[in-house]
């Protein structure tokens, strides 16, 4: 049986330049999840609770229409992002 982690896609920034880019960890706290591990995988990455959600809306906009679907969708990605930026800096900082 494969192991999730064995899958996982290589940090090109972090091989070719030697640091973390703003995406890095989002792989193991996806896997995290899927293990059960929720505040592991929110030290890991804090933004994997609100790009799940801005995914799967993404997603279901395509196939269903609803509303506020556009209005939730800019708000999940502004979310998203102010989260990953400050984590980063804070990675970064610290």
């Amino acid at each position: 049986m494969t192991n999730i982690d064995d899958l996982m896609i290589p940090c090109l920034n972090k091989k070719f330049f030697g640091f973390e880019c703003m995406g890095c960890g989002f792989q193991r706290a996806f896997s995290l999840l899927l293990k059960g591990e929720f505040i592991e995988a929110f030290f890991m990455y804090p933004a994997i609770y609100t790009l799940i959600p801005l995914f799967s809306t993404i997603l279901l906009s395509f196939f269903v229409k609803f509303k506020y679907s556009q209005k939730l969708i800019n708000f999940l990605a502004i979310t998203s992002i102010s989260i990953i930026v400050i984590s980063f800096l804070i990675k970064k900082l610290y």
